[in-house]
């Protein structure tokens, strides 16, 4: 038993490290994570794989995600820790969502590409929004998103009219007689 315990927290001791380590990419947009820091994701990363009742059988999806968004405008380091659990949980919940019809690199590109552009940081829409239409789509056997890769799909789904500047200063143009 002791084998099997020294074990685990050999292996649970690596993948603190593996989260550390993505530091070396994210401090050159600003952001670090600590220790601490990162012993809250892995706690996190417990609880929602228990909430979510799945298993990770391979590495950590944790420094994939931290390398996937350390990048985006919409992160800094008052909100890089709390965004990264949030990202966490919403990455669980949605690989079930979609019955696992969905790579894990798939789904971080749709992911973040929606969060830098649809949803402006805003993870509330993220995940209420694009992710549940996405899922919905992915249940009723939508397979597009395999040829890019996740991203460049989600203006398929999406039901909300974007602002369009261009169109907005011919309309304007128009309206004033501009022309």
């Amino acid at each position: 038993m002791c084998d099997r315990n020294g074990l685990m927290a050999a292996l649970q001791q690596q993948q603190l490290q593996k989260v550390l380590d993505t530091n070396r990419q994210s401090e050159q947009y600003g952001l670090t994570l600590t220790q601490k820091d990162a012993e809250q994701l892995m706690v996190g990363r417990k609880q929602v794989l228990e909430a979510q009742r799945r298993v990770e059988l391979r590495q950590s999806i944790l420094p994939v995600l931290v390398e996937t968004f350390c990048s985006s405008p919409y992160l800094n380091q008052q909100n890089y820790l709390e965004t990264l659990l949030r990202l966490q949980e919403i990455f669980f919940c949605y690989k079930n969502e979609m019955l696992d019809e969905i790579t894990d690199e798939e789904l971080l590109h749709f992911m973040r590409e929606q969060f830098d552009t649809v949803c402006y940081g805003d993870l509330d829409y993220l995940e209420g929004t694009c992710l549940e239409v996405f899922a919905q789509a992915v249940r009723a056997g939508y397979q597009g998103h395999r040829l890019g890769g996740g991203t460049g799909v989600f203006g398929q789904f999406d039901l909300v009219t974007r602002w369009d500047r261009q169109l907005y200063l011919d309309t304007l143009q128009e309206l004033l007689g501009w022309r």
